[in-house]
């Protein structure tokens, strides 16, 4: 079995994040699940791409960007995603998100 690819890693000018959703949640938070697991609790329903748009929408808030630099590179029908944030760096994106 191959390791687990890094929770934050740099993709050349942008970041890889990869994120457990869970979806129909009590309120919008993300949460550190030991140090190789970050999971976002959203409200959105996993339907129609609502739980997509409110992922995105979610990180771009926590790291204070625009809602167009966060988009669902992988797993658009899954609970574990890969997220690209454009022009971004990875040091500075974990601190953010840390210390949100």
């Amino acid at each position: 079995m191959s390791p687990a690819p890094p929770v934050v890693r740099q993709d050349g000018p942008d970041v890889v994040l990869t994120v457990h959703v869970q979806p129909r949640a009590s309120r919008n938070q993300l949460v550190f699940q030991g140090a190789d697991r970050i999971a976002l609790r959203l409200t959105a329903p996993p339907v129609e791409g609502a739980a997509n748009a409110a992922c995105c929408a979610l990180l771009a808030d926590l790291l204070d960007l625009p809602k167009s630099r966060v988009t669902i590179l992988r797993g658009e029908t899954a609970r574990r995603k890969q997220v690209r944030i454009q022009g971004a760096n990875a040091a500075d994106i974990l601190i953010r998100l840390q210390a949100g």
